[in-house]
């Protein structure tokens, strides 16, 4: 690739003392858009059927992105000197035979519906579960004693079945509240206290940006979990016999003769005044599940460092290489392209992977490209990733790359999770030098920190971004906002997703190059980055 070296740079280069790598890349080059293009249109074709984590078209995508790695040169990073590192997980279906949830009150019982109604989790840790007990309302099943706030206050869970909803309170800070909306945190806290069941329920709101029936007409989906040496799935709660979830139509029936009825609660979710209380009669909950292992890889390849006294040390860049696979169709189509969610991410990682593969100097610390794998299922290929990496030296920053929605010109970037750590200085460098806006999460009730293989390596103590497109348009016909949220209502996690979107592959290729810019900041640093002080995840996850 040609660069150009603009005069001021060049002088500050030639100035620096002997050996020290230049501090920014070369400008965003021409053929760089048409490069992700390129990644998007073969990750995204009807031939990888989706891409689902286990599938033989995730294979080919995983090929695919190997091959790519091994043309720039990078060395591969897996196990045993390879590609890849295998993630075991376990596979496992919902069958509607012996899926149950009735309450039976005064007498009378009501069987609610199958898809309609219903859906009950798959339970790896048995093939048949069921379980028959009182019912408690614990509102969203979040207990925060920093905040002052337990909704567990009042009621014993002990032998019965909670039912909870989704998020976490308003007033939270946003990083507070996703942590506790984190569906893991919820099951952990209803297990914890002796609840043998469980039941999320949806509420109005919710379910009026992402209806009920449009996510319960895929229940055929399979659900994943890590599996360990002896074959048993890892972060369930085997206590926890039987899990669903009910639709938000259904509550009325389920808070008949309750304290509050259904209109009630979510009037108190709004008002951030949920309370916990007992419901009246019995429930029988009752599941069964096939489960059977299944492998996926992840792939993984590096770019050594310069320094020999910190090139042991690795600054992640990873996008996840799986989607949805196939699914119910949708106006005669099932395959679930995911052109977005993430082919496009994946494709800017392999390009950010490019730029920096091109430069001949090279940053203090290694820098890994990791594609991982089952994000969809629950951040499993990053989750292995970070508690089992394939490099000996540490992990001590990830940028994560997720579905950036770019359907219009946009001069500007989301980096989710700026205010933790000192990436904050490195992004915000990387954007100067680019021109870049980086604007603030525009949708923080969603916490997406939590939902994407960011939240794998946080876990794990490791300061982390989410790199994501944008929301400003460069045109002033277009309300960027507007078209992202016409993106989430129509075509995320459906077929729509697909190589009709009018994808920008220039601002693409904008955040690709902020992407290796911040990458590259990060790792020539002298100092390792770090949480702030008294910040919420490092002082819960920092080692």
């Amino acid at each position: 690739m040609r660069r150009t070296v603009p005069a001021l740079f060049l002088a500050c280069l030639l100035a620096a003392c002997g050996g020290d790598a230049p501090r920014g890349l070369a400008p965003v080059a021409p053929d760089s858009a048409d490069r992700i293009a390129a990644h998007v249109q073969f990750l995204a074709d009807d031939l990888l059927e989706g891409r689902a984590a286990g599938s033989r078209g995730f294979d080919l995508a995983a090929l695919y992105v190997a091959s790519r790695f091994r043309a720039l040169g990078l060395e591969p990073a897996g196990e045993d000197g390879g590609w890849y590192q295998t993630v075991p997980m376990l596979i496992g279906n919902r069958l509607p035979d012996g899926a149950r949830l009735a309450i039976e009150r005064d007498g009378r019982r009501h069987e609610f519906a199958f898809q309609q109604d219903f859906l009950p989790g798959v339970d790896f840790d048995r093939a048949e579960a069921g379980v028959t007990a009182p019912l408690v309302f614990v509102g969203q099943a979040v207990h925060a004693p920093e905040f002052e706030h337990d909704d567990f206050a009042g009621v014993e869970l002990a032998g019965k079945i909670a039912v909870y909803l989704h998020g976490a309170p308003a007033r939270f800070p946003d990083t507070a509240r996703a942590f506790h909306s984190s569906a893991r945190e919820k099951a952990r806290a209803v297990a914890e206290r002796g609840a043998v069941g469980a039941i999320l329920l949806g509420d109005p709101e919710r379910e009026a940006r992402s209806p009920w029936a449009r996510n319960a007409r895929n229940w055929v989906l399979p659900a994943m979990r890590l599996r360990d040496a002896d074959g048993r799935a890892v972060d369930t709660f085997p206590q926890l016999q039987v899990t669903a979830a009910l639709a938000a139509a259904a509550a009325e029936t389920l808070f008949a003769g309750a304290p509050q009825s259904a209109e009630e609660v979510f009037g108190r979710l709004q008002a951030g005044e949920l309370s916990a209380f007992d419901l009246p009669g019995t429930a029988t909950l009752a599941s069964r599940s096939h489960v059977q292992p299944v492998e996926s890889r992840n792939v993984v390849a590096r770019l050594p460092g310069a320094d020999p006294a910190l090139a042991d040390e690795h600054v992640v860049f990873s996008a996840h290489l799986d989607h949805v696979g196939l699914g119910a169709p949708v106006d005669g189509d099932r395959i679930y392209n995911g052109a977005l969610d993430n082919a496009l991410g994946t494709a800017i990682l392999l390009e950010a992977a490019e730029l920096l593969a091109r430069e001949r100097a090279r940053p203090k610390r290694s820098l890994l490209f990791v594609a991982v794998t089952a994000e969809e299922k629950g951040l499993l290929g990053a989750e292995h990733f970070a508690r089992y990496p394939t490099v000996a030296g540490p992990l001590v920053a990830n940028l994560n790359i997720d579905m950036p929605v770019i359907l219009f010109p946009q001069d500007d970037a989301i980096p989710i999770g700026i205010e933790h750590s000192s990436l904050r200085a490195h992004v915000e460098a990387a954007a100067a030098e680019l021109g870049m806006t980086l604007s603030a999460d525009p949708m923080p009730e969603e916490v997406v920190f939590i939902r994407s293989d960011q939240y794998a390596f946080v876990r794990q103590g490791i300061p982390a971004l989410y790199l994501d497109g944008g929301i400003r348009s460069t045109d002033p016909a277009i309300d960027g906002a507007a078209v992202v949220a016409e993106f989430l209502r129509r075509h995320y996690h459906q077929p729509g997703d697909d190589l009709s979107l009018p994808i920008h592959w220039p601002s693409a290729a904008r955040l690709a190059r902020l992407a290796a810019s911040t990458g590259w900041r990060i790792a020539d640093d002298p100092q390792r980055p770090r949480w702030n002080e008294g910040d919420f995840f490092g002082e819960r996850f920092a080692r």
